[in-house]
C-alpha cells in the first residue's frame, strides 16, 4: 500500500502504546495510529508507513464521534487544548489508562511465566482544577494563504501546530481563581497596545505569562516575560509595574510573588533574567509534614493535591526497608519522595543532573531539618559508576526516570547493588515495561507491586509504582 494512501471509515480498538492506537482493515491487518483518537471513533487515517504485517498511520478525518464522547460539565464548548481526554467521562478514562498498563506488562507475563497482578487503578477526586503551575504565550498568527490576521494570541500553541498560538481565555485544568487572573492579565497587556513577540523574527514585546500556586497554603506566584530588546515602548514599564504591584494585588491578596523575567532568549523559553517586582522569592507548599520552598525555576509535582498520595504509598512500600539503611534516590528531580524516607533512612543519596535543582533542593532539605541527605549533580549512569568504583553499597533503588526510561548504561549498574527492594515510579508505561524486562531477564528480583496512579486526569498520562524484591 502506497504511503498517503487514505484508509475510510476504519473503527479505532484500543491504545496500545504512549500515543498509538490500535485497529484492524477489512483484509484484517493491523493498524496502528499515531496522534491523539477516542476508542470506537469511526476515521479515515493516512498511511505513513506500510509493512509487511502492520501499517502505520494518522488521523486523516473523525467521520463519526466515539459513543464514550460526552460534554464535559465545565468545557461546554468541547475545547480540549492540552487535555484531549477531557470530553471522555472520568470512568473511561480510568479504563483506558488501565489498559494502557496491562498492554505494557503483556510481554512481561512471558518472561516470568505468570500473570502480573496489577491493582486498580488508584483515582482521583480532583478531576479538574488541579494544575499547580501553567505558562501562555503570546503570539502573533498571520497567514495570506489561510487569510488570517490574528495579532493578538494568548493561550496554549496549537496541537501540531507550533506555529500558532490558539485564543482561549481559561484553561480546565487550572483553579477557577488562576483563571481569573490570567484573563486579567490578558486583559491588561491588551489594552496597552505593546505587541506580542514574533518568534520569526525576533522582535516586539510580550512572550509569557507564567503562574504557580501552592494547593494546600493557597499562595500564588506570577512571571510576566518580555522581550527587554524592545525599545520602542508606547506604555511606560512603571505603568505596567503599577498594574501588578498594586491592581492585581489588591483584587488577588493571595499573589505572594510577582517577577519580571527581561528575555531576550531566541528559544522560545518563558524563565530568563529575572527581577521581583514584588512579595517573597518563594511560594510555599506543604505535602505530608514537610514545607518546599517553590521559586520560578523549581521543578514541582504540578498536581500537589494528589501528589500526597503518590507518596504516601511510596513511603509504606519503601518505610521498613529504609529502616537504618542506605537509600539511592535516582532521578530525583523533585526530591518530595526522598524527603518523606530520610526521616527512617540512614543516609540518602539523590542524584540529579540540574544543578539549579539541587541547589533549591539543598536549602529544602535544611528548611526541614534533613541532614542524612546527599545531594549529588551528575548523571545517574556516571554516578553509579563512581559509586561502584568506590565499593559503596545501597539497600533500596528509588527510581524515576523521565518519560525516555533510565539510561542503557544505567540499567545494568543499578543490578550490581542486589539491593534488597527496588521501587520504580514511571510516568510512561512503555518505557517501564522496557526497563523492568531487563530487570528481570539478568537478575532475581521479581514484581511484589504494580499500582497505577492517576495523576493527571483528562490526559494521556499516567503515574505507576512498581516495586521489586529479591526472589
Amino acid at each position: 500500500m502506497k504511503k498517503w494512501t487514505i484508509l475510510e471509515n476504519i473503527n479505532v480498538e484500543k491504545l496500545v502504546f504512549w500515543w498509538q492506537w490500535f485497529a484492524r482493515n477489512l483484509d484484517w491487518r493491523v493498524i496502528f495510529i499515531t496522534w491523539w483518537v477516542v476508542p470506537w471513533s469511526i476515521v479515515n487515517l493516512r498511511v505513513l508507513k506500510s509493512k509487511k504485517d502492520y501499517l502505520e498511520t494518522q488521523v486523516f478525518e473523525v467521520i463519526k464521534k466515539s459513543p464514550i464522547e460526552k460534554i464535559h460539565p465545565n468545557n461546554p464548548y468541547w475545547i480540549n487544548g492540552w487535555c484531549k481526554r477531557v470530553n471522555i467521562p472520568y470512568n473511561e478514562q480510568l479504563k483506558i489508562k488501565e489498559w494502557q498498563v496491562k498492554e505494557a506488562f503483556f510481554h512481561i507475563e512471558k518472561i516470568v511465566w505468570k500473570k502480573v497482578e496489577i491493582s486498580t487503578i488508584i483515582w482521583s477526586p480532583l478531576i479538574d482544577w488541579y494544575r499547580n503551575k501553567v505558562e501562555f504565550s503570546f503570539w502573533k498568527y498571520i497567514s495570506a494563504r489561510e487569510w488570517i490576521e490574528e495579532h493578538f494570541n494568548v493561550w496554549f500553541h496549537k496541537q501540531w501546530e507550533f506555529s500558532k498560538i490558539e485564543d482561549i481565555d481559561w484553561f480546565i485544568l487550572i483553579p477557577e481563581e488562576i483563571n481569573k487572573i490570567f484573563r486579567d492579565i490578558k486583559s491588561f497587556a491588551k489594552s496597552t497596545s505593546l505587541p506580542v513577540y514574533d518568534q520569526k523574527i525576533h522582535e516586539w514585546f510580550f512572550r509569557h505569562i507564567v503562574i504557580r500556586n501552592s494547593h494546600f497554603t493557597d499562595e500564588i506566584m506570577i512571571i510576566l516575560s518580555f522581550n527587554q530588546n524592545y525599545n520602542n515602548w508606547d506604555y511606560d514599564i512603571e505603568n505596567i509595574k503599577n498594574f501588578f504591584t498594586k491592581n492585581l494585588i489588591k483584587k488577588y491578596p493571595k499573589i505572594k510573588s510577582i517577577y519580571f523575567s527581561r528575555n531576550d532568549s531566541l528559544a522560545d523559553i518563558a524563565i530568563w533574567e529575572l527581577e521581583l517586582i514584588y512579595g517573597e522569592k518563594v511560594i510555599v507548599e506543604e505535602i505530608l509534614w514537610l514545607k518546599f520552598n517553590i521559586s520560578p525555576r523549581s521543578f514541582f509535582q504540578t498536581n500537589s493535591y494528589w501528589a500526597e498520595k503518590l507518596y504516601s504509598l511510596v513511603r509504606d512500600i519503601a518505610w521498613e526497608d529504609t529502616k537504618d539503611n542506605i537509600v539511592l534516590d535516582l532521578y530525583a528531580w523533585t526530591w518530595t519522595i526522598w524527603m518523606i524516607l530520610s526521616k527512617n533512612a540512614k543516609k540518602v543519596y539523590s542524584v540529579e543532573l540540574v544543578e539549579s535543582a539541587s541547589k533549591d533542593w539543598k536549602e529544602n532539605a535544611e528548611k526541614n531539618g534533613i541532614k542524612n541527605m546527599e545531594f549529588v549533580n551528575a548523571k545517574v549512569e556516571d554516578f553509579l559508576d563512581d559509586y561502584l568504583e568506590k565499593w559503596l553499597s545501597a539497600d533500596l533503588l528509588i527510581i524515576d526516570p523521565p518519560r525516555n526510561g533510565m539510561h542503557p548504561d544505567a540499567l545494568p549498574n543499578i543490578l550490581k547493588f542486589w539491593a534488597k527492594k527496588m521501587i520504580y515510579v514511571s510516568c510512561n508505561p512503555s518505557t517501564l515495561a522496557r526497563d523492568l524486562q531487563f530487570i528481570l531477564k539478568n537478575n532475581e528480583y521479581k514484581i511484589e507491586k504494580v499500582i497505577p496512579v492517576d495523576m493527571f486526569p483528562h490526559t494521556h498520562h499516567i503515574e505507576t509504582i512498581v516495586s521489586l524484591i529479591k526472589k
